[in-house]
């Protein structure tokens, strides 16, 4: 599977962002079985935050956005 396959998955913080300053963790499920990737986000996000990943980064690195902004149509 690619890491692609995580692009429009919903997961979970397991570790805060950081925003530019560093990178957090999500799990997410991709094709059945839970992943975890590097998570890096604009703004900092705190750990059990729902978000959304939207971007490939690099090799297990990927972009999110707080879930809340597309559940709201704020984006």
């Amino acid at each position: 599977m690619s890491d692609a396959s995580a692009i429009g998955c919903v997961g979970t913080l397991t570790v805060a962002t950081r925003g530019d300053r560093g990178a957090g963790e999500v799990l997410v499920t991709v094709c059945g079985a839970k992943e975890t990737f590097l998570a890096w986000s604009k703004e900092p996000l705190p750990k059990g935050s729902t978000v959304l990943v939207t971007q490939i980064r690099g090799a297990r690195a990927v972009f999110v956005d707080p879930w809340e902004h597309f559940y709201n149509g704020e984006s």
